[in-house]
């Protein structure tokens, strides 16, 4: 079924060759061609080969959007729209003439929509993001001496829970292991590009060399060695296309704190102003009217606009309260998963596209430089028991957070 005239990597052959296991997958760096070769022969081999028979097709993921982006689209690409339809309403996309389930895992919820049904074929991308429970349940549900389960992911901490069942030895698992450096097509400039990205932090062992390691010290290493390469004067109003404010509420024992960033046409975040004060002691109305409402207008006074205000979605009645004293569009803050907010700000670090507005955001300065990764945890938690200034990362993440797509690989 594959084109004699498509190039392969020793890898992508080796994965063809051996992948014939009740569980198939490949684990490694980014950009490696691990899903390439599933768009390009795998899924399509492995569904057509099961066309016909009883059962059910599943593919599953972190969520139906990262499906359709990491696997609906690029099979489009490859196969056309005839072949690879988009993903209906009730979570059915049509392959290469068979009906297949789309489904999100990130959530325990999603049980119910995989519960009762037999299946021929899984597909599970990004497995080390996927719920736990809802990934020990699916290997329950490969119902046929014919079923056949193929998955991808990049690697985690050590003792992640797929790591063990990748080094079960009761069950009928091939998996392969992948660095950057084995999809011999990536451009040289590319491979640098990610090294630069990544380098001295746990993401260049994870997503460069394709190790499962654990997160230890400093979070945002390149910054906290030289933080003065990412001071710039303050930048031309014109040239910034967006600014907002995220907000973090402190409890007794911590702080508020306000960060204002921009994004530019090009991409760039700059962190135009930031500051956390005590939160001990300090009542609603003194936040909002000597602390949240100031920082906001000088925002707008120095930089001529403020598009909109992102506060911890927690304190709705500190919200509300902050909506009916001023004209600022106020929005909840997404809260998107702490890591991939780290992750992000890791990666505009490492392309040079952070860059922070000089003597005008040291407590941000400090919190980047002081963030560490907690070493009593066996996952990645950031540390959070006062040593460091947490509360001031949050807002800053929260004011750009809208824009996270823009700073993710």
């Amino acid at each position: 079924m594959i084109n004699s005239a498509i190039e392969l990597s020793p890898k992508q052959a080796e994965y063809i060759r051996e992948a014939h296991h009740l569980f198939n997958g490949k684990i490694g760096a980014t950009q490696c061609g691990k899903t390439y070769i599933d768009t390009l022969y795998v899924i399509p081999h492995r569904i057509i080969e099961r066309r016909g028979k009883p059962g059910l097709n599943f593919i599953t993921g972190v969520s139906k959007s990262t499906l359709k982006r990491n696997i609906i689209e690029p099979l489009k690409e490859l196969w056309g729209d005839n072949l690879v339809s988009d993903i209906n309403s009730e979570n059915v996309a049509t392959l290469f003439g068979e009906k297949t389930y789309c489904i999100g895992a990130e959530k325990i919820s999603q049980l119910s929509k995989i519960r009762g049904a037999r299946i021929k074929y899984l597909y599970i991308d990004e497995i080390v993001d996927i719920n736990e429970e809802v990934f020990n349940f699916l290997p329950t549900r490969l119902s046929f001496d014919y079923s056949i389960c193929d998955f991808t992911g990049n690697p985690s901490y050590p003792t992640h829970h797929i790591k063990k069942f990748i080094e079960r030895t009761d069950i009928d698992v091939y998996c392969q292991s992948l660095t950057l450096y084995d999809n011999l097509f990536l451009p040289p400039q590319v491979i640098k590009q990610y090294e630069a990205m990544y380098k001295g932090t746990v993401y260049f062992d994870r997503y460069v060399l394709g190790k499962w390691r654990r997160a230890e010290g400093a979070i945002y290493r390149k910054f906290a060695d030289n933080p003065a390469p990412f001071m710039i004067p303050k930048p031309d109003p014109k040239t910034l296309d967006r600014i907002n404010v995220g907000v973090d509420f402190g409890g007794t024992g911590s702080k508020h704190a306000c960060v204002a960033t921009a994004v530019t046409d090009d991409d760039k975040l700059i962190v135009l102003k930031a500051k956390s004060i005590p939160a001990k002691d300090t009542d609603t109305d003194d936040l909002i009217t000597r602390f949240i409402l100031p920082f906001a207008a000088g925002i707008e006074k120095e930089y001529g606009r403020l598009d909109g205000m992102y506060c911890d979605s927690a304190e709705q009645t500190i919200i509300n309260t902050v909506r009916r004293r001023s004209d600022i569009s106020v929005y909840n803050s997404i809260k998107n998963e702490i890591n991939d907010r780290i992750r992000a700000t890791v990666i505009a670090m490492g392309e040079g596209r952070f860059f922070i507005v000089e003597n005008e955001c040291a407590d941000l300065v400090k919190g980047l430089t002081d963030a560490v990764w907690d070493k009593d945890e066996v996952n990645d938690v950031r540390l959070d028991d006062g040593t460091s200034d947490i509360d001031v990362l949050d807002a800053f993440e929260y004011s750009f957070e809208y824009y996270l797509y823009k700073f993710q690989r």
